[in-house]
C-alpha cells in the first residue's frame, strides 16, 4: 500500500505523462521530502536480451557534475604504481599483501576497484569475494588498465560505470536532490548519450523502452525518450 507522502505526490503529476528531462528532474526536486540529501537516478529499460553475450550494455561514462558522492577507491596494482595511485587520490592501495588481506576476510571498505593489468592473475582468485559485490576490476569497465593515476582521478571525479541487469534495465546515480536541476539535466544527458552509443548492434526494434528518473524515497517520474523508435 502506498504510503502518505507517495499519494500526495503523486497528485501533483501525471504518471501516464513523459516529460521532458528537465521538466522531469525539476518534478524529481521538487517532490523530494525525506530529511537528508537523496541520489537521483536514472532507470533506462532497453530492449536487449541479457541472455546473450553480444547485447550486454556495459561502460563507463564521466557526469560533468559527478554523482555528489565520495567514493572510496581501492587499487591493486604492482610496487613501481602504488606511489602513482596514491599521489591521485586512491584510499586504498596495495599488490599481493592486499589480494591476501582480502582473501582473509578484510572488510570490503571501497566502492570501487582498480587493477593493472599485470596483478589481474591475482585478482581473479578474488572472485568469490569481490564478484558479489560487484566490484571486480574489468578492461570494459576501465577498471583494468595501465594508467592507474588518471583512472582513480576520473573514478574520484564522476566517472562512473553502468551495466544491464539480468532483466535489461540500467540504472545510474545521477546526483543529489540538493543539485541544480541543470546539472542534473546535463548529467542525464552525458548518460542517456552512452547508453544510445552503446548500443548493441544485434539489439533489434526499439530499443529505449523506457527511462524513469526518481530520488531515493521518490516516485518515478518518466523522461521522454531521447532515441529513435526504430531500430
Amino acid at each position: 500500500m502506498a504510503g502518505k507522502k507517495t499519494v500526495e505526490a503523486k497528485k501533483r503529476y501525471d504518471d501516464l505523462n513523459e516529460y521532458s528531462p528537465s521538466e522531469a528532474l525539476e518534478l524529481v526536486k521538487s517532490l523530494s521530502s525525506a530529511s537528508f540529501d537523496e541520489t537521483v537516478e536514472a532507470a533506462f529499460r532497453l530492449g536487449i536480451d541479457p541472455r546473450k553475450a553480444d547485447q550486454l550494455v556495459r561502460g563507463t561514462v564521466s557526469l560533468p557534475h559527478g554523482t555528489g558522492k565520495t567514493i572510496r577507491v581501492a587499487v591493486i596494482t604492482s610496487s613501481d604504481k602504488q606511489a602513482e595511485a596514491e599521489a591521485a587520490g586512491a584510499d586504498l592501495v596495495g599488490g599481493e599483501e592486499l589480494v591476501a588481506e582480502l582473501t582473509a576476510g578484510r572488510a570490503l571498505d571501497f566502492d570501487l576497484m582498480i587493477a593493472s593489468p599485470d596483478m589481474m592473475a591475482k585478482v581473479g582468485t578474488l572472485g568469490r569475494v569481490l564478484g558479489p559485490r560487484g566490484l571486480m576490476p574489468n578492461p570494459k569497465a576501465g577498471t583494468v588498465t595501465q594508467d592507474i593515476g588518471k583512472a582513480v582521478t576520473e573514478f574520484k571525479g564522476g566517472r562512473i560505470e553502468y551495466r544491464n541487469d539480468k532483466f535489461g534495465n540500467v540504472h545510474v546515480p545521477i546526483g543529489k536532490v540538493s543539485f541544480d536541476a541543470e546539472k542534473l539535466v546535463e548529467n542525464f544527458q552525458a548518460i542517456s548519450g552512452e547508453i544510445n552509443r552503446a548500443r548493441p548492434a544485434s539489439a533489434k526494434g526499439v530499443y529505449m523502452r523506457n527511462i524513469s528518473v526518481s530520488s531515493t524515497m521518490g516516485v518515478g517520474i518518466r523522461v521522454q525518450s531521447l532515441a529513435p523508435k526504430k531500430a
